[in-house]
This record gives structure tokens, C-alpha cells and sequence, in this order.
């Protein structure tokens, strides 16, 4: 039988994973265009995923349907935050922006997270967080603008930036959400519903696509692609997330999340073959020490 104690060892090894999961999730969107599109990617995605969850936490699920019934709008909101915006805009957003560009943004959403809280839920903010929020923002811009900060008007601005800077908040909202709306369902169950709402949302945009004839036709390499997002940072890193979120608490898992850009541009430079630039390191250096100070447990008094 595990005991808090061994479940608090097994919370802070596995999260040290999670980012590593997502970032398998920045080369499958650097790898879709032009082999399926990014609405029928994350619809395919989160059906999976969604079906082996309902299937795992099917009797918890009816035992609970009366809450269910009462909440089911939690459910959508969250499935429409977390799975069809963080899902399918991260996709379209790869279209024109590379994998070091999309982990380097998605890593300062700690940042937002803790100032959410904040402003939200109450909670303490001093002049170190206060610090880090502005190198981290600092550091998301100084790749957006891919350094160039003396010569704005020259710089050709990408797209694919904004819907991750657009993705990047709508999962601090997610994130703040599942804390402020308590549920009682375990790790498995919850989020089966959110993947549930997730689907109900992207399910009309990946039929409009399926009958575009501007889609490509369905393959082998466009199932395998589907397989690896709904297996690797859909199911492992969703359901890790929101496990360790509850056992050891939202900042210390938030912490990790900032080894992504690290795991991403290795992925991205060994596998995509995608160039390291100044920019990228210099956005790395103020990113992560700002989440870090952000996101550090005050001292205790």
C-alpha cells in the first residue's frame, strides 16, 4: 500500500518528466504541417486520450455523475482552455514559429500562473516575484523580437508567436482554474471530463478541416503523429500534471515546466535540425531565473 510519504517521493521524481512529454508535443507540431491539420491533430489527440480515460474511471465517473450534472460547464470551460486553445493553437501557431520559440514562451506561463493567484486567489506577492516577472516577460519578448530590440521596425514578426503567447495564457487560466474549482473526482477522472469537454469543442473546427479541400490526405505518418501527441503529452503529461499538482502542490510542479526549452531545443536541434540562435539563450537567461524567482517558496518566518 503507498503511504503520503512514498506518494510524495514517486510526485517529485515523475515531475522532473513532464516537460520532457511536452516537449515531444513541440516536435509532433513542428512535424504536422503539411501531414494533418492542427485542429484534426488535437481532435484526434484528446479523442484518444479522452476514450482510454473515460474507459479507466468509467464506474468512478457514474458513481459521481450527480456532480457531474451540477458541473458539467466547469468541464467545458476547462476542456476549451486546456485542450482546444493549448491544444489546437499551439499547432496552428507551429505552422510559422519553431520548437525552441514555442517552449521558450510556454515556459514563463509559471509567471502568469503566480500572478493569477494573486490577483485571483489572494495570495502573497513581494518584491522578488515582482523581480521575476519582469525578466521573465522580458526574456518571452526578447525571443518574440528574436533580439532586436534597436531595430523593431525591421524585425519580420511570426504569426505562429502570437497564438502560443495567446496558448501560453490560456493555460495559466487552466491551471488557475483547476485550483479554484475543487472537484471530486481523482487525477484520472477530472481529467477525462476535461478531455471530454476538449473534444466536444474541437470536434465542428476538425470536421470543418476533414472536408476542406485544402486538407491533405489521411497516412500513416499523420496516425503516428496523432498516436505520439495523445500517448505521450496528452495522456502522460496531463494526467502527471494534475496527479503531482495535487500530491506535492501547483508551484512545485509549476518549477519544472521551465526545463522544457532545454529539453525542446535539444529535440529540436537533434531531430528537426532547427538552429540555436542568441536570442534563444538570451531569452533562456532571463526566462528561468525569473520563473525561478517567482515561483520559489517564500522563506518561512
Amino acid at each position: 500500500m503507498s503511504t503520503p510519504e512514498s506518494r510524495q517521493k514517486m510526485a517529485a521524481a515523475l515531475i522532473w518528466v513532464i516537460p520532457a512529454l511536452w516537449a515531444g508535443n513541440y516536435i509532433v507540431a513542428r512535424s504536422a504541417p503539411g501531414v494533418v491539420e492542427p485542429y484534426t491533430l488535437a481532435l484526434g489527440r484528446w479523442s484518444l486520450a479522452g476514450a482510454l480515460l473515460v474507459l479507466a474511471s468509467r464506474t468512478e465517473l457514474w458513481r459521481q455523475r450527480g456532480h457531474l450534472l451540477a458541473c458539467w460547464y466547469q468541464y467545458l470551460v476547462l476542456g476549451t482552455l486546456g485542450m482546444f486553445i493549448c491544444g489546437a493553437w499551439v499547432y496552428v501557431g507551429a505552422r510559422t514559429t519553431g520548437a525552441m520559440n514555442i517552449a521558450l514562451i510556454y515556459s514563463a506561463s509559471p509567471v502568469l500562473i503566480a500572478l493569477g493567484a494573486v490577483l485571483w486567489l489572494g495570495e502573497n506577492f513581494g518584491a522578488r516575484q515582482a523581480v521575476g516577472v519582469v525578466l521573465a516577460l522580458t526574456g518571452v519578448m526578447h525571443v518574440i523580437v528574436k533580439g532586436q530590440w534597436l531595430a523593431l521596425a525591421a524585425v519580420q514578426w511570426v504569426a505562429g508567436d502570437g497564438w502560443i503567447l495567446a496558448a501560453m495564457v490560456s493555460w495559466a487560466v487552466y491551471a488557475l482554474l483547476q485550483k479554484k474549482w475543487t472537484s471530486p473526482l481523482g487525477s484520472t477522472a477530472r481529467l477525462a471530463m476535461i478531455c471530454v469537454g476538449g473534444v466536444v469543442m474541437l470536434l465542428p473546427f476538425g470536421l470543418w478541416e476533414m472536408h476542406s479541400p485544402q486538407t491533405p490526405p489521411w497516412s500513416v505518418r499523420a496516425t503516428g503523429l496523432v498516436l505520439a501527441a495523445a500517448l505521450l503529452p496528452g495522456l502522460g503529461a496531463y494526467w502527471l500534471y494534475g496527479w503531482s499538482q495535487k500530491i506535492i502542490g501547483a508551484s512545485r510542479v509549476a518549477v519544472t515546466l521551465y526545463l522544457a526549452p532545454l529539453y525542446a531545443a535539444l529535440a529540436a536541434w537533434g531531430l528537426l535540425g532547427e538552429p540555436l540562435g542568441w536570442h534563444h539563450l538570451m531569452g533562456a537567461a532571463l526566462i528561468l531565473p525569473g520563473v525561478y524567482l517567482v515561483t520559489r517558496p517564500q522563506a518561512s518566518s
